[in-house]
């Protein structure tokens, strides 16, 4: 008498590669972008997009920047979106604790996400020190922020400036051009909230859409 051999299960929950390409495709769709216009404004071939969206090729740190900076978003919540996601129902709440997060560049300065698992929107803790304001950030998300330490200039292109500090706070609407840096180069904190946009696993992308 033969025995079967037991059955083995199959993972086919999503790689972190394909978390990403889902994330990025997400954002490319959000924005209104082909295949052909995010490469290149993010100085990438089409070719290794298309790949990358599927979740069959992995951008370096360089190429990943620029492509969050094409998609008006930031490197540490690009690679945070290819970390596994809680199983947890909706219902039950999510630490973050104070030595948890990922932390990564954001704008001028470095940010820590403050909420894992599945959400409607990105809170992050903003720290920075820059007094140069560098590039405006255009995207498709509602964004408020609030000044925690410190004190800020805040740029809104043709909508002027305004000094920010300590408990002040901005509400942006999509679409609106907006930087900000330290009028004197001291360190300031901030509290950033922004909409999240979801990719979904089971849109895969065929050919340049």
């Amino acid at each position: 008498m033969t025995t079967m051999a037991p059955a083995t299960s199959v993972d086919d929950s999503p790689t972190g590669d394909e978390r990403l390409g889902a994330r990025v495709r997400g954002l490319r769709k959000a924005r209104g972008l082909t295949l052909t216009q995010l490469a290149e404004a993010a100085a990438l071939s089409h070719p290794f997009l298309s790949q990358l969206e599927r979740g069959l090729a992995r951008p370096s740190m360089a190429s990943l920047e620029r492509l969050a900076r094409a998609l008006g978003t930031s490197r540490v919540e690009l690679i945070a979106a290819s970390e596994p996601r809680r199983t947890d129902t909706d219902a039950e709440p999510s630490f973050v604790l104070a030595d948890e997060g990922a932390i990564g560049p954001y704008a001028e300065g470095t940010a820590r996400l403050l909420a894992d698992g599945p959400r409607r929107f990105e809170p992050l803790e903003f720290s920075g020190s820059n007094a140069e304001a560098g590039d405006h950030y255009v995207h498709d998300e509602d964004e408020f922020l609030t000044v925690l330490e410190g004190t800020i200039v805040i740029s809104f292109g043709l909508f002027g400036e305004r000094r920010l500090t300590v408990g002040d706070s901005v509400y942006c609407r999509s679409g609106t051009p907006h930087r900000w840096h330290s009028p004197d180069g001291s360190p300031y904190r901030l509290l950033i909230v922004k909409e999240l946009v979801h990719g979904s696993m089971d849109d895969v992308p065929q050919g340049d859409t």
